[in-house]
């Protein structure tokens, strides 16, 4: 069963910004951001060790996390660096201008 949150409005997300947003009961933020159009939601926290990606670079597709500079394309989840590494995307909805993501 999924875990359906309210994230943000769609119009607090634009193209190539980060945007990291509180959801009660998470621990880390989630990331919304769209990605040539693309409505793109994905954890706020690197799978690599727990550093804040909202910090992190956006260019194009992929974030670069602050910490170590490990690179994930947001189309995908891959990690440029580590194959074993993913970003885990989250499932989005949009209902009434409002964005809302299946956390599990």
């Amino acid at each position: 069963m999924a875990l359906r949150v309210r994230v943000c409005a769609l119009d607090e997300v634009a193209d190539g910004q980060l945007r990291a947003f509180a959801v009660p009961g998470v621990t880390w933020p989630v990331i919304v951001t769209r990605v040539a159009g693309e409505l793109v939601a994905v954890p706020g926290v690197c799978p690599h060790e727990d550093v804040e990606l909202a910090d992190g670079e956006l260019a194009g597709p992929m974030i670069t996390c602050p910490g170590h500079g490990y690179r994930f394309d947001l189309r995908s989840g891959r990690c440029e660096h580590d194959p074993d590494l993913e970003l885990r995307r989250y499932p989005i909805t949009v209902v009434d201008g409002e964005v809302w993501a299946d956390l599990l």
